[in-house]
């Protein structure tokens, strides 16, 4: 984006803004400020009226692209082209978590997928699974890698426009065992609502998951933060690790750093990242 602020219309500046949200998929008001070089004032009218109109929706310190209303559920395809920099760098980050020999449960989602994409080497893992993309990945590679490849467990159940098998089969299955450590993604967390999705069913499937697990880990984008849809399926407190990349502005960071049981902030290399390693804050 230009710094050429002063002599831009305000209908210019505003394109320049939706242009940037859409590349980034979020945006600050402080670096808005310096880019554009008008006042803290300015940048938060031009944020007010897209927001208004339904181009972004504010969120504490800037905006992120809009995401429709709270019951609105993109399918996998639609989502997996979306910030791909910072959901690789959660991937990455949250794969180092997994220890070789435990039982780990992924959820539905692209970057639940990125991270099961990332332990098809662990040794002696075993993984439980309502996504059909993550079970077609681990299935893959059984057929390439053999006994080596981890092994797979599909609680069954009802697919939805996410790819994810949702229901009473499910829920029973995920109620019946025990696992060390769970992945889930989520279409929006936010300090009051916690991590929500837009499918009442999926987030029942969720919970379940959740009171399955030892430990569990939420892995989601800086973009989904002050997003709330529709039905809640984790309060924060329940999240021992939250794995988000370096977008995620610093107060709202230490924000989440007091309310989970750690945050881990992981470089977006490439994309505007800082370049360092995973930061983890207890």
């Amino acid at each position: 984006m230009a710094d050429q602020g002063h002599g831009l219309l305000a209908r210019q500046r505003r394109g320049l803004i939706l242009e940037a949200v859409r590349r980034d998929g979020a945006v600050r008001v402080a670096e808005l400020v310096d880019r554009l070089g008008v006042s803290d004032m300015t940048v938060r009218r031009d944020l007010d009226a897209l927001a208004r109109s339904g181009e972004v929706e504010k969120v504490h310190g800037g905006a992120v692209a809009s995401r429709g209303r709270s019951a609105e559920e993109p399918g996998f395809e639609a989502k997996s082209g979306r910030e791909s920099a910072a959901k690789a760098a959660v991937a990455e980050a949250a794969a180092a978590l997994v220890e070789p020999g435990s039982v780990v449960a992924i959820g539905a989602g692209t970057t639940a997928h990125a991270v099961a994409g990332r332990l098809l080497s662990v040794p002696d893992l075993t993984v439980l699974t309502n996504s059909l993309p993550v079970a077609d990945l681990l299935r893959a590679a059984a057929a390439e890698r053999g006994a080596a490849a981890p092994g797979l467990l599909l609680t069954g159940g009802t697919p939805t426009r996410s790819a994810a098998l949702v229901g009473p089969l499910a829920d029973l299955v995920i109620g019946s065992l025990h696992v060390d450590l769970l992945f889930l993604g989520a279409h929006g967390v936010c300090p009051v609502a916690g991590c929500t999705s837009p499918n009442l069913a999926e987030a029942q499937t969720n919970r379940a998951f959740v009171a399955a697990a030892r430990r569990v880990a939420i892995t989601a984008d800086h973009t989904k933060w002050g997003v709330v849809a529709l039905s809640g399926f984790a309060a924060l407190g329940e999240v021992d690790w939250f794995v988000t990349d370096d977008g995620l502005p610093d107060a709202d960071a230490e924000l989440l750093a007091e309310s989970v049981g750690e945050l881990i902030l992981a470089p977006r290399v490439g994309a505007g990242g800082r370049g360092r390693p995973a930061e983890q804050r207890p």
